[in-house]
């Protein structure tokens, strides 16, 4: 694994069943900041004093009014990101998936959410890495990724995907 960075962020990925029994998943298209124009999992970054869970329950209810109790989150695994060319993007992200929460999804400055279904995920419109272990996270499993991105900042040229089982359940 890469070392730790020092900007720790954390992402969620919410999901429900259709009534015709398709499973979709809550995306946001990014307004704002690091990512602005990609489809995005709800997240942020962790503020000082704060571990990843609380973080991603402030994250959700602020990029899209959701309420989350943070016991119905799975902590689901680990992504590093390495930008070289762009240290201050480097970045470690810690995973949630989750089923329950209250209210209705609402855009905010920061994020339009919309559903997507699972099997049709968006991702030539997400951030690259998100191809190589977003399916797995979605389908129940776990992630532990080390990314690399090369010199345009958008495409992953080096990447590990670890035993997710070296990490603790969260």
């Amino acid at each position: 694994m890469s070392p730790v960075s020092p900007y720790q962020v954390c992402v969620a990925f919410l999901t429900r069943v259709r009534a015709d029994g398709r499973p979709e998943v809550l995306l946001g298209r990014k307004k704002t900041g690091l990512g602005s124009g990609n489809i995005v999992g709800l997240g942020g970054k962790i503020e000082p004093g704060e571990n990843a869970r609380d973080a991603i329950v402030r994250e959700i209810e602020e990029e899209s009014s959701l309420v989350v109790d943070p016991a119905d989150l799975r902590q689901a695994g680990l992504v590093k990101f390495a930008f070289p060319y762009r240290e201050n993007w480097s970045q470690d992200s810690t995973v949630f998936v989750g089923s329950r929460w209250t209210g209705e999804p609402a855009e905010s400055d920061e994020v339009a959410p919309a559903w997507y279904p699972i099997d049709e995920l968006p991702l030539d419109e997400m951030w690259d890495d998100a191809k190589y272990w977003l399916p797995t996270v979605l389908a129940g499993g776990r992630v532990l990724g080390d990314f690399r991105f090369g010199e345009d900042c958008r495409t992953v040229s080096e990447h590990e995907l670890h035993d997710p089982h070296l990490l603790s359940a969260g």
